[in-house]
């Protein structure tokens, strides 16, 4: 009795201090509920409820039974949605789209906006506003920058010399005396034959780069710069090109909140929840198995994943991620039926392991070679048409998009099959000095862009209104690179990035993902 009456007084006491009274029987009916919950749990509970109380349409101070039964049943929907939200798939074409507001200074979701609802096809505008977001984004990132940050007032000398301001475009045309020390954000184009030029919302500038530094990073068309020099005679003279700082994810999330940028069923941002982040790090035996051009037409190939399944079956993966392309000859007539006979191989395979079969996702991200409307990201997943069999015969398989995105408890995790490394070193602007480490030089690049493809639209070609399912901000845990490029493992603002290289052609090579401490393994099949 001592325990009710403590319960009863702790739950007025609650009420009273948000400016609430509860019924009698609205009071007797909580009182029950919170009966079963833990001492050490209470207070935590209690609050849900008030909050929950308060989301409702309330006529009065006086909290009506239905109300509070209301109220609990959505507290035990959210429960049960922690449990629901340790894995999920949000293909591109679902990814949230937020779209910066200069006048709020945060992002707000697309509904809250004049914008239309995205078409595929896309229109003129899309185009327009596809660099223009890319734009605000980083521009509203820099600004926060510790090196752009205005001084406070009163502050040294010596630390109003460490700050830098931006200058726009349209404040270098405006000038008719020459600019010293200025420093510009805008994206490269060449507008003519061998002559580069800086762009901006306000306009574009012609660059002389004779005597230009280049910073860490791959500088090509399209990607955008933090451009330092002098302006005059209408020609802006570069000094130095830099990628603009990368924000690590804490920070952004420090200033939006617990916006869910990402995508998935979770009302709010996964990050912040305690109960996922705990039931991910209890899970020490989960593991992500990445293989990247998983050619299943392939004898060797197919005995190599008989391998794989039969060492895994004691222990089966919580996900296998298999990205195309999955055929190596991908062209001709057959090809559909082809890769219809080579997926029911592939069923045969995996149901001959009945613990995999029962325990293991299947993910399937297609190639820039396998059967779609174009090569256009982002790309459709694989039709359904030649899916359907498999699964029916693997449930837990899904056929998602590219790139897509893999919510696991707190980790957001990104998926994308491109060759983009080689993609991105041939439409360089200028090789950095140093080759041997191009993947470090990619993946700053890729961070910094806060994009996966930062490349002219008629090498990277992208749907218009669908370009912001490739943005890559705030910077997720892992960016899975299924690139044909030498494998490699690169943490930087942490975030994993991670490249699993060819199946085929690296003899057989691939990564194991642990999320519970955030460690890849590198791995490859040896002889049968």
């Amino acid at each position: 009795m001592d325990f009710v009456r403590s319960l009863k007084s702790k739950v007025s006491a609650g009420f009273k201090m948000r400016g609430l009274i509860l019924r009698p029987e609205a009071s007797r009916y909580l009182v029950e509920v919170l009966q079963s919950v833990s001492p050490t749990e209470l207070d935590d509970v209690v609050e849900r409820v008030l909050d929950a109380v308060e989301k409702q349409p309330l006529s009065s101070t006086m909290i009506e039974l239905s109300v509070v039964e209301s109220a609990v049943q959505d507290c035990t929907q959210s429960c049960d949605e922690t449990r629901d939200n340790v894995f999920n798939i949000i293909g591109a074409f679902d990814a949230p789209r937020y779209i910066y507001s200069v006048k709020r200074k945060k992002f707000v979701p697309l509904s809250m906006t004049t914008h239309s609802a995205p078409n595929l096809c896309g229109f003129a505008k899309d185009k327009a506003e596809l660099f223009r977001e890319r734009y605000t984004v980083l521009q509203q990132r820099i600004h926060r920058h510790e090196l752009f940050t205005p001084p406070a007032i009163g502050a040294a000398v010596e630390k109003h010399q460490n700050k830098f301001q931006l200058k726009t475009v349209e404040a270098l045309l405006g000038s008719t005396a020459k600019l010293g020390d200025v420093i510009v954000l805008g994206m490269v184009t060449q507008m003519k034959e061998g002559k580069f030029y800086l762009e901006d919302p306000s306009g574009t500038v012609q660059l002389d780069m004779s005597k230009a530094q280049f910073h860490n990073g791959l500088y090509t068309e399209s990607c955008f710069v933090l451009a330092e020099g002098w302006y005059d005679d209408s020609v802006f003279h570069v000094n130095g090109f830099g990628l603009p700082p990368i924000e690590p994810s804490s920070s952004t999330r420090a200033y939006y909140g617990n916006v869910n940028f990402f995508g998935g069923p979770s009302a709010t941002s996964v990050k912040a929840s305690a109960k996922l982040k705990q039931l991910e790090e209890e899970n020490e035996d989960a593991m992500f198995v990445i293989v990247s051009d998983v050619w299943l037409d392939n004898v060797e190939v197919m005995e190599k994943l008989h391998l794989m399944f039969s060492g895994y079956a004691s222990m089966p993966p919580t996900c296998f991620i298999f990205c195309g392309n999955f055929s190596s000859t991908p062209y001709g007539n057959t090809q559909i039926k082809s890769l219809k006979e080579s997926l029911k191989a592939l069923a045969d395979a995996i149901c001959a392991h009945p613990s995999i079969h029962s325990s293991s996702r299947f993910v399937f991200v297609p190639g820039p070679e396998d059967p779609s409307p174009g090569t256009i990201m982002p790309r459709p997943p694989l039709a359904d048409n030649i899916t359907e069999e498999f699964r029916q015969r693997v449930p837990f398989s899904l056929f998602t998009t590219n790139p897509c995105r893999i919510q696991y408890c707190s980790q957001e995790i990104v998926v994308i099959r491109e060759d983009l490394v080689n993609k991105m070193c041939r439409n360089c602007i200028r090789l950095p000095n140093n080759n041997l480490d191009i993947p470090n030089h990619f993946v700053k690049t890729i961070l910094s862009q806060s994009h996966l493809t930062p490349l002219p639209l008629y090498v990277s070609p992208v749907f218009w209104a669908f370009d912001y399912s490739l943005r890559v901000y705030p910077v997720p845990d892992v960016i899975i690179f299924a690139d044909k490029y030498d494998p490699f493992n690169i943490t930087n603002t942490d975030c994993l990035c991670i490249n699993p290289g060819s199946f085929t052609r690296s003899g057989f090579t691939f990564k194991v993902y642990y999320p519970s401490n955030r460690t890849v393994e590198d791995s490859k099949l040896q002889g049968l």
